[in-house]
């Protein structure tokens, strides 16, 4: 089959690889009809080389249907359209009761000390095939797979794999509905989805972003829109009683602009051999914090700073003083996708699309133009703003 493999630094190529079969009685395995590149695959593209190996099968955004099951997988059966989660979680240990599947303690990556394997995402988190490709073996299916109806685009449903249930997630850390006004740092698309269930659930949103394109689809869906600079600071300030936002979500992550710091270390870490640049990215500060400062900065005073954005260093510095001072709360965390999907079905189902899953893909590519995505989304260039790749797509000709 053909599949998106990593080979280096910003290096991904759409290679020939076996096609997946049943391992355990709890597998599935998928046919993919539609998938999507994520801000955190920039990070694999981008930063964390060192735990990547070339040949690695990427993407952990797909959905398809269901060509085979294994023995113990009772609540999906071949032809069922299904939606994957890209958090690996069994459903029945400890932390899956707790509703804290992406902490899974039967999949659990010890060896890293990481919570929950995740699809296609490097050896931190078990270096498990990706969904980027034709097909998907589907580990723990009968808890993870989410059987959904037919007569609706992928798209509707697509989300529901990682962004949409991220984004809802970090919306509730916020405080939302209880706290009245939310800023969203950055218009990626976990931000734009997070900026509009900020405003479903009720509460008047600001968006940043330093991109034209994202501030003008958020400010479609009644999104706020400033710049990133100190004059929209504080012109958010001045439009909350020059408090700040009662809580402030951080959708960047750990390649905010501005960080020049952060960017030669997350620069050095991925030239670095593997057996020397591994430990650099588990014990030294690689982020870019610009974004996070930001939030800490902007929220009000007993405010609760949450952050969907990714971070990977271990040892990057914090204002602990300002945090402490301000009596701020930070709330974080891997999506513990399956807590939210039952929610979020509905919503995604609504003729009114609430939550504007029609509105967010910019380009849909064959598998085979990749690569050409991957460009696309990284630099945000022709508008990108979302890239779902379509295994059923055949390539354009070629000269």
């Amino acid at each position: 089959m053909r599949a998106v493999t990593w080979q280096g630094t910003e290096r991904v190529s759409v290679e020939g690889v076996p096609e997946p079969i049943i391992q355990q009685p709890t597998d599935a395995v998928i046919r993919v009809t539609s998938t999507a590149i994520c801000g955190s695959d920039l990070h694999l593209y981008e930063v964390l080389g060192p735990f990547m190996t070339p040949g690695d099968v990427i993407g952990h955004e797909p959905m398809g249907i269901v060509e085979e099951v294994g023995a113990g997988v009772t609540h999906v059966r071949p032809g069922d359209r299904v939606v994957v989660p890209f958090t690996i979680s069994c459903g029945h240990c400890a932390m899956c009761e707790q509703a804290l599947p992406s902490q899974c303690e039967t999949t659990q990556v010890t060896e890293f000390g990481t919570g929950a394997a995740l699809l296609g995402y490097s050896k931190l988190y078990g270096q498990v095939p990706g969904g980027q490709a034709e097909y998907l073996r589907v580990p723990h299916a009968d808890y993870g797979l989410m059987k959904v109806g037919v007569e609706l685009p992928d798209e509707n449903y697509l989300f529901l794999s990682d962004i949409l249930p991220t984004a809802w997630q970090a919306v509730q850390y916020a405080g939302v509905p209880r706290h009245r006004t939310l800023a969203v740092l950055g218009l990626g698309p976990v931000g734009q989805f997070s900026a509009r269930i900020g405003r479903h659930l009720g509460a008047r949103v600001f968006g940043i972003d330093p991109v034209p394109e994202r501030r003008t689809l958020a400010e479609r869906h009644g999104i706020e829109v400033f710049d990133l600079s100190e004059k929209s600071v504080g012109e958010i300030r001045e439009a909350t009683q020059g408090r700040g936002p009662d809580a402030v979500l951080d959708a960047v992550g750990m390649e905010a602009e501005g960080s020049p710091v952060g960017g030669l270390a997350q620069s050095l870490a991925g030239k670095l051999p593997d057996a020397i640049a591994r430990p650099f990215m588990e014990h030294a500060g690689v982020d870019r914090l610009a974004a996070l400062h930001t939030a800490l900065d902007l929220v009000r005073r007993g405010g609760t700073v949450s952050l969907a954005g990714v971070y990977g260093g271990a040892a990057s510095p914090m204002p602990l003083l300002t945090m402490f001072d301000k009596q701020l709360q930070l709330r974080m965390g891997q999506c513990n996708v399956r807590r939210w999907t039952d929610e979020l079905l509905p919503l995604v189902e609504d003729p009114a699309d609430p939550l504007g899953v029609g509105d967010l893909v910019t380009h849909r590519l064959p598998l085979e133009e990749a690569a050409v995505g991957y460009d696309l989304f990284q630099k945000k260039h022709d508008g990108c703003i979302k890239v779902v790749l379509d295994p059923t797509i055949a390539p354009t000709p070629t000269d």
